[in-house]
Order: structure tokens, then sequence, then C-alpha cells
């Protein structure tokens, strides 16, 4: 009897040890994960204040209009719109009679909200396999190839940002059908990125010296 109770109890301990080691492994792979994430900026409403806390998000964007010739503003007010600028943004988990989860309404993710076909797409055309949805230099390098495809085919502006926005949620085939006409609500949302666009690029025009005197400075001393 004693025999079988110190083998129940050596049993209990070895599955309360596994599960205390279960538990603080899942611990820290959270802490290290939570500390992976990257905040949002403090105030979106302001460009020249998102790049004062992220400078390197500005070097990113100023590279998309290297690259692929979208002013960083455009840019910006894509992220702004997609996700207001949440690395792991999704969409909303759809719901039967608000009770059953019946999945969420496509695979947008991240920065960008780029679907998973698309972000395929953009990984095997620009050879950037390590590319990362919620990675924001990935994410809007993703935006201005996707957005130079829209200048290529439908011979939209750069710095048109409504129809860009009109392209990059209907596709390229979409837009030359015109297919936003049946859609007002995502013709007042093209009209409020284009609105923040041009928000954005009203003020890096107070503060783009100062940003290139820190990017200046950065070259020198890192």
């Amino acid at each position: 009897m004693r025999r079988r109770l110190l083998l129940c109890w050596q049993s209990m301990a070895l599955n309360m040890g596994a599960k205390m080691l279960l538990k603080l492994m899942l611990s820290i792979m959270l802490v290290f994960l939570v500390g992976c994430s990257t905040n949002p900026p403090k105030n979106i409403e302001n460009v020249c204040e998102i790049y004062d806390e992220y400078f390197d998000w500005y070097l990113a964007a100023d590279s998309v209009y290297e690259r692929w010739k979208i002013p960083a503003h455009v840019t910006m007010a894509f992220i702004h719109q997609e996700s207001k600028f949440v690395d792991d943004a999704r969409p909303p988990w759809q719901w039967f009679l608000w009770i059953f989860p019946t999945g969420r309404a496509s695979s947008a993710f991240g920065y960008a909200q780029a679907l998973d076909g698309t972000w395929y797409e953009y990984q095997r055309k620009t050879e950037n396999w390590g590319a990362d949805r919620d990675e924001f230099e990935d994410a809007v390098d993703f935006i201005g190839w996707y957005n130079n495809k829209s200048i290529t085919r439908n011979k939209i502006s750069p710095h048109d940002a409504y129809s860009l926005y009109l392209a990059y949620h209907e596709g390229q085939g979409g837009f030359s059908r015109k297919t936003y006409n049946g859609k007002p609500w995502l013709l007042k949302v093209a009209r409020k990125v284009e609105k923040r666009s041009n928000m954005y690029r009203n003020q890096l025009q107070g503060c783009d010296d100062a940003l290139n005197k820190h990017r200046y400075w950065r070259s020198i001393f890192g």
C-alpha cells in the first residue's frame, strides 16, 4: 500500500513539474514575442512625430521612393488606412448568430494588410523570400511594389493617392474595369487616404530639413 502511494505521489510530482516547466516555457515565449512586437507610434496623425519616434521608418519610406518612385506621404497614408501602424493587424473575426466564429474575412495581415497570395507574388517577383508582413520595411516595400504596378499597368500618377488606393483594393483588373464605382463606401475610404496623404505631405515640408540632418549625422556616427 505504501509503495503504491509513494509511486502515486512520485507520478503526481512529475506531472506537476512537467506542467510547471511547460508554463514557464510558454511564459518565456510570450515575453519574447511581445518584446519583438513594435508598438504603434504615439501620434499617428503627424508623420513628423512618427519619423521622430521611428527614424528607421523614414529611411524605409524614402527607400521605397528611390526604388519604386512612390512618395513617402502616399506610402504612409496607405499604412495608416490599412493597419493604423499595428504590425500584426488582421481583419476581425466573423460570427454566425453572434455566437459561432466562422473565420476572418480574408487572409490580410500586417502593416499593409497584404493577402497571402499577393504577398507570395511580391516575394516571387522581387526574390525577397525573407520578407515578413509584420516588418515595417518589408510592408512599405510591398506597397511601393504594388503601387508601381498600378502606375505601369493603369497609368496612374504616383502622386494620385486616391486612384492608387482604389487599385490597391480592387486589384489591377478591377481598377481597369472600374469595379469601385459600385462601392460608394470604398470611394469614401479612398478620399480619406487622399486627404491624409496631402496632410502628411504638408507636414513633411515642415520637418524634411531636420530629417535630412538626422540622416547626415547618423551616416557619420551610426
